[in-house]
C-alpha cells in the first residue's frame, strides 16, 4: 500500500511561482510512476505532469515549459516546480502513484493510477 501526503500549496500572485511536494510511503513507492493532477471549481479533475521511475516525464499542453516535475527516488519525494503561474492555474493539486509499466503518455489517464493524496489548494491571483 502507499500513502501519498502534498505539501506547499498556497496564494501567489500571477507571475509567481510555487513548488509543491508529495512524500510517498510505502515498500514499494519507489517504483510506481508519479503524477499531479488538478481539479478546478466546477471543472473535472485534468491532468498536469508525470514522471516514471526512470526520469521520463510528460506535461500537459497547458503547463509546459513553466511546470517542471522531478523525482527524488532515494526520498520517496515527488515534486512539481511551478513557475510563471496563472490564474487559470488555481485548483486542488493532487499527488498520484501508479504501477511503473505503462509509457510516461499514459499516466495522462487517471484510470492508471492506484493511490492518490488528499490534495493541496493552489491559489493564483490576478
Amino acid at each position: 500500500q502507499v500513502q501519498l501526503r502534498e505539501s506547499g500549496g498556497g496564494w501567489v500572485q500571477a507571475g509567481g511561482s510555487l513548488r509543491l511536494s508529495c512524500a510517498a510511503s510505502g515498500r514499494t513507492a519507489s517504483s510506481y510512476a508519479m503524477g499531479w493532477f488538478r481539479q478546478a471549481p466546477g471543472k473535472e479533475r485534468e491532468f498536469v505532469a508525470a514522471i516514471k521511475w526512470s526520469g521520463s516525464t510528460y506535461y500537459a499542453d497547458s503547463v509546459k515549459n513553466r511546470f517542471t516535475i522531478s523525482r527524488d527516488n532515494a526520498k520517496n519525494m515527488v515534486s512539481l516546480q511551478m513557475n510563471s503561474l496563472k490564474p487559470e492555474d488555481t485548483a486542488v493539486y493532487y499527488c498520484a502513484a501508479g504501477p511503473g509499466r505503462y509509457s510516461v503518455a499514459n499516466y495522462a489517464q487517471s484510470s492508471v493510477y492506484d493511490h492518490w493524496g488528499q490534495g493541496t489548494q493552489v491559489t493564483v491571483s490576478s
